[in-house]
């Protein structure tokens, strides 16, 4: 059974920094594409980073070079290390896993990690 299981959300002063951890249990993580969702109070869902198997990243403009997408495979973990944050950053971010990055939204999910950034 695969399992994601995200941590590390929390409340932040803009301009701090968090790092969302998110655990795989069930596959070998480093083997499938993975990314980091989130969604935010009446806001459509946006993929923020993504990972492929090969560890090519591609990130969301409102996030580029304030978030960095990496992997652990010693520890089958995926993490977003989160800087610069905005109170525009406030939402609860998922994880996911799927063969290819085009099929995350329905691949495996985690339960998500609320992530509350104050002005």
């Amino acid at each position: 059974q695969v399992q994601l299981v995200e941590s590390g959300g929390g409340l932040v002063q803009a301009g701090g920094s968090l790092r969302l951890s998110c655990a795989v249990s069930g596959r070998i993580a480093s083997a499938y594409a993975m990314g980091w969702y989130r969604q935010a109070p009446e806001k459509q869902r946006e993929l923020v980073a993504s990972i492929t198997s090969g560890g090519s990243t591609v990130y969301a403009d409102s996030v580029k070079g304030r978030f960095t997408i990496s992997r652990d495979n010693s520890k089958n973990t995926l993490y977003l290390q989160m800087n610069s944050l905005k109170p525009e950053d406030t939402a609860v971010y998922y994880c996911a896993q799927a063969y290819t990055i085009a099929t995350l939204q329905r691949g495996y999910w985690g339960q998500g990690t609320q992530v509350t950034v104050s002005s």
